[in-house]
């Protein structure tokens, strides 16, 4: 009789977990969820969407990808929700830098230690932009009067302070010599950064690449630079100048990758790293990088988890200079 409970209790353990055949090979037995840490239209639900997609489309993976968005607390209620799926490989969800920043601000109690990194699938970079009939013409310009009087001019952007937009500023500002201790940054989390900045409550919009294009298309903002290493190929974004060739040696880099729970089995990463290579090198995934603003930034295996390591340690520096750190 026990031996006989013990027996269901595996066999059941082993089907929620999937299938891991004779040769130590796996794969998934049910619907795999993709959960976006955020509400609908936002980075990471575009990223989890897109990438859902062409894994059916393609037939890169047999099973169907549902995305469920989780939003709250800057991606701390998706994170806590996946760490209670601990060890099973049904369940991903996407980050990006506020998996490092909002722990390290103590706004979380689980840190990207918590997971297992699976793949970094792209990177999108920031955007510096004022009004178009503002003063500067560039981020020299812009830093010049940052170091005469910092609090005399107002940032915005989405995120909370000491996460995404705040940090891919200051960290910019401090290689132009502000003192970054006293930036004033706003944070808006209701849609209303670009109103702000139009109206002229606020100064300078700190933004992903792609959400300022359309307003430039406009004529309403300019973008005084970006945060990539190099210029970036598209309509109106090759027309952005990086941060580095206005002389300032600093670049951000807003990763995006694909995390499982803790403890999963190495068969079931295996299989992933697998997939999202496939996905990565296919012709669809390319179109959908170009269609959206994507560069190419692929990583697996510890070379993702080195990257996240030294990221982390970077915000972390930036964040106790701020005296935000946890």
């Amino acid at each position: 009789m026990g031996l006989t409970v013990l027996l269901s209790l595996t066999a059941a353990c082993s089907s929620s977990q999937g299938g891991t055949s004779a040769d130590g090979t796996w794969s998934p037995q049910k619907p795999i969820e993709m959960v976006a840490p955020a509400g609908a239209g936002g980075g990471w639900d575009t990223t989890a969407r897109m990438v859902a997609q062409t894994f059916e489309q393609e037939e890169l993976i047999d099973k169907r990808m549902p995305v469920v968005n989780k939003p709250g607390g800057g991606g701390a209620v998706a994170w806590s929700y996946i760490a209670k799926k601990e060890a099973d490989p049904h369940h991903l969800f996407v980050s990006s830098p506020p998996l490092l920043l909002v722990p390290l601000n103590g706004q979380s109690e689980n840190t990207y230690k918590d997971f297992t990194p699976l793949a970094n699938v792209i990177a999108d970079y920031g955007a510096f932009a004022v009004r178009a009939d503002a003063k500067w013409d560039n981020l020299n310009e812009l830093f010049e009067d940052m170091k005469e009087d910092p609090a005399s001019i107002t940032v915005i952007g989405v995120s909370s302070p000491g996460s995404m937009d705040h940090i891919q500023f200051v960290k910019i500002a401090k290689a132009a010599g502000v003192d970054i201790t006293k930036v004033k940054y706003v944070s808006e989390q209701e849609g209303g950064t670009l109103t702000a900045l139009l109206n002229g409550s606020v100064d300078v919009y700190s933004a992903g690449t792609a959400e300022t294009v359309e307003q430039v298309k406009a004529g309403k903002i300019k973008v005084l630079g970006i945060t990539a290493e190099e210029r970036l190929e598209g309509e109106v974004l090759s027309d952005f100048p990086t941060a580095k060739e206005q002389g300032i040696d600093e670049t951000f880099v807003n990763w995006r990758g694909f995390f499982g729970p803790s403890n999963m089995d190495d068969a079931a990463v295996a299989y992933y790293e697998d997939k999202f290579s496939k996905l990565n090198e296919s012709a669809a995934w390319d179109e959908i990088r170009k269609k959206y603003g994507w560069n190419e930034l692929f990583m697996t295996g510890e070379e993702y988890q080195e990257f996240l390591k030294k990221e982390n340690e970077e915000m972390q520096a930036l964040l106790e200079e701020l005296g935000l750190g946890n």
